[in-house]
């Protein structure tokens, strides 16, 4: 991968199996922000702009948007099974094909405002976190990994980033700061 690959502007995802209580707290600081970050970055951007793939082939600014929404929605229902059952098997779902439901195409203020108050409450569960429910895990269905919440706060707050920087370089590309 080059450093000219805008499918992962931040590089990929490099978890670990363990964290300690100071990157938790770094990382659910980030997840805190980033509605508020995304908001910023999409501010005063016309239809043209936010209809711009960020790559060839890749979601438009708009989709990246939306899908910030979808996923941070499944993984805030992600963490609470883990929390509240044993193990449990998540569902899945296809990101691309959500990307591309009708409620896409619409005015992405909808998951802007969404993700802001998502954020609020998925942060406050996630800082409710003791030790014990940090190593609570989910099974995912399709790759049958077992993934710990320590594990999904560090991954998400990368993928935020990872959008936000999808947005921050398409504009740095085109000249629209």
């Amino acid at each position: 991968m080059s450093s000219h690959d805008h499918r992962f502007p931040i590089g990929p995802f490099r978890g670990k199996d363990t964290y300690q209580k100071e990157e938790l707290d770094g990382f659910i600081q980030q997840i805190s922000t980033l509605p508020d970050q995304l908001t910023k970055e999409v501010d005063g951007m016309i239809v043209r702009q936010l209809d711009t793939p960020y790559r060839d082939g890749g979601w438009t600014v708009r989709q990246v948007i939306h899908h910030l929404a979808d996923s941070h929605m499944n993984a805030y229902i992600r963490m609470k099974w883990t929390l509240t059952e044993n193990s449990p098997i998540i569902k899945a779902y296809d990101e691309k094909v959500w990307a591309e439901t009708e409620e896409t195409k619409f005015d992405p203020q909808n998951s802007l405002l969404l993700l802001k108050a998502l954020h609020a409450k998925w942060v406050s569960l996630m800082k409710s976190f003791t030790s014990a429910d940090l190593k609570r895990e989910f099974i995912h269905p399709e790759t049958k990994k077992n993934i710990s919440l320590e594990k999904m706060i560090a991954l998400y707050a990368w993928h935020g980033n990872h959008h936000v920087a999808h947005i921050t370089s398409i504009k740095q590309r085109k000249g629209w700061n």
